[in-house]
């Protein structure tokens, strides 16, 4: 019996490869842009609720940096006797300089590992989008610069209050319930890194942070904000004056 043999023709399996290959990449590139298009409604769909219609005598900064943002807390009485355990690990609040307290929280592999762009690495990257272990950095500053790109939130006695019982319920605590300092270094003489609660990932993010703990004192804010560009968003739609 005589077989029927097609003739095969390499370059057809190449273009086919090809196509698939395309059409892939284009499905890939699809995802940054999707994952933009979230970042954007969820800081625009608000959460929380501002109830509290009290004299808004307290004032914190949201300090915009390359990929993140941090909050800036006023050196003040109230401030220095919430934080005051970490004045044992190395923080000095009481610093004859100091003005504000500077948190900032993220995963802990990247954030404790890059200090610099120069230091990115792909476990730290992949980590950080996968999961990892959270860490709050904290550090003192002085009077700042007149160009930081920071932007003033103003609020009740009682949302500052609330602000900082959300803050330091971002702790993961010691047994005796003082907070943890991790044995890494920091990116500043004065600042250090201490164990969080929860997990860091693409959808809870050091910014979507940001946004919980707003929310937490009782300010309206965007409902998800994974990027630092959803942040200012949500900031000039429900808390610029």
């Amino acid at each position: 019996m005589w077989l029927l043999r097609l003739p095969v023709h390499p370059s057809g399996f190449r273009g086919q490869s090809l196509r698939t290959f395309a059409k892939t990449l284009g499905i890939l590139a699809l995802i940054p842009a999707f994952y933009l298009m979230l970042a954007i409604i969820g800081a625009v769909v608000p959460g929380g609720a501002d109830h509290d219609e009290g004299p808004k005598t307290r004032e914190i900064l949201l300090v915009h940096g390359p990929i993140h943002y941090d909050l800036l807390l006023p050196l003040d009485a109230e401030t220095i006797e919430k934080f005051t355990p970490l004045a044992a690990h190395g923080i000095w609040l009481d610093h004859p300089e100091a003005r504000w307290l500077v948190i900032g929280w993220g995963a802990e592999h990247f954030y404790t590992q890059t200090r610099t762009y120069t230091d990115l690495s792909l476990p730290a990257i992949f980590s950080g989008i996968t999961g990892d272990r959270t860490v709050l950095r904290f550090d003192i500053a002085g009077v700042l610069a007149e160009d930081l790109p920071a932007r003033r939130v103003r609020m009740t006695q009682q949302q500052y209050a609330a602000l900082l019982e959300s803050i330091w319920s971002s702790f993961a605590l010691a047994p005796e319930g003082t907070p943890q300092r991790l044995d890494v270094a920091g990116y500043t003489s004065s600042d250090g890194f201490f164990a969080g609660l929860g997990r860091f990932n693409i959808l809870r993010t050091c910014n979507v942070w940001i946004g919980e703990r707003l929310r937490a004192a009782g300010l309206r804010f965007g409902l998800w904000t994974p990027m630092p560009l959803s942040v200012s968003l949500s900031y000039d739609l429900y808390q610029a004056e």
